[in-house]
């Protein structure tokens, strides 16, 4: 082991897992209670790119990784360019694509990318500070310093200056499944594995939530109290899958009068036009309405319960990235 390159990379994986890890706070925690942890973060963007600015990836002193910021096209050079910034201290600012001087390192996209790398000075307490802002939903940005990788965490969104790089932390989607029938299950199954919270809502119903399914909530008093007391911001998406008129209806328009995102019914195309009627009746406005999914969930003909949640899920990703753009 050489003086200069203390940290050497493992062999680089055959399949890139490390790029299904959306949340990098587990990974951070557990890097950092085995050594030291560096940082990536995609800080800017020149024409396409597959990842959005802010993506990260961490790597470890053994050379593990979580995360990926771009197509699989840099994510072993940057492990490298990494295991030196936890050699020598110091971070880097990398640049791959077109036009870049690193010419062997090219983006299938032919975009051209900034990847700032730095090690993570005291990574529990990062961990910790954006995992207390995720559990009360706060929008956070963490301040990197471009000359020695310092971070700060803020409340709200803020732009990084010549010297500082700014990424932007926002709560998970989350998901507000009422119903307790077999598609309700497979949405509360299916959509942790794209990142988006469920919190489950079953009036009257069992005690305990399901087995084996990961949940951020669950409620089984009944429709009006478990509606009174549910915490709805932007990032959230209301969905009745209850089979149930009434149910469906008190949960709509409970829904369309909060800041929740979207708002589903799972129901037949038949009575589309006799529910939305009665949504206005009830003085839900046409603005409000165009958040409505009737019948929820995108039109790819499913008809098996993970097909229907299949399509749940992806309209609550069309909605979110509808309105970003």
């Amino acid at each position: 082991m050489s003086a200069l390159h203390p940290f050497v990379a493992a062999a680089w994986p055959e399949w890139p897992d490390y790029a299904l890890v959306e949340d990098l706070l587990p990974p951070l925690r557990e890097f950092a209670r085995a050594g030291r942890v560096a940082l990536a973060t995609l800080v800017s963007i020149d024409g396409p790119s597959p990842r959005p600015p802010g993506s990260e990836m961490a790597i470890a002193a053994d050379g593990r990784v979580a995360g990926y910021v771009s197509g699989g096209c840099v994510e072993a050079a940057v492990a490298s360019e990494a295991a030196m910034v936890l050699a020598d201290g110091r971070p880097r600012l990398l640049d791959y694509g077109v036009g870049s001087p690193v010419i062997d390192i090219q983006l299938s996209c032919g975009g051209r990318i900034g990847i700032f790398v730095r090690e993570l000075r005291e990574p529990s307490a990062y961990v910790n500070s954006l995992g207390l802002a995720r559990r009360a939903r706060r929008t956070v940005t963490v301040l990197s310093d471009a000359s020695d990788g310092a971070w700060r965490v803020e409340d709200g969104v803020h732009t990084g200056d010549a010297g500082t790089y700014a990424t932007v932390h926002r709560p998970p989607l989350r998901l507000v499944a009422v119903g307790g029938d077999p598609v309700t299950l497979a949405v509360a199954t299916l959509a942790p594995f794209v990142g988006i919270e469920v919190v489950l809502l079953r009036p009257h119903g069992p005690a305990r939530p399901p087995e084996g399914v990961t949940l951020a909530g669950y409620d089984a008093r009944s429709l009006p109290v478990a509606l009174a007391d549910l915490a709805v911001d932007e990032r959230t998406a209301i969905y009745s899958l209850s089979h149930d008129a009434e149910v469906d209806h008190t949960v709509a328009v409970h829904a369309l009068r909060s800041p929740a995102f979207a708002v589903g019914v799972l129901g037949s195309r038949n009575k589309i036009a006799s529910r939305v009627q009665r949504l206005k009746d009830d003085g839900v406005g046409e603005h409000d309405l165009h958040r409505l999914n009737l019948p929820a969930g995108l039109p790819i003909g499913a008809q098996t319960p993970h097909g229907i949640a299949f399509s749940i899920i992806a309209q609550v990703c069309q909605r979110d990235r509808a309105r970003q753009a």
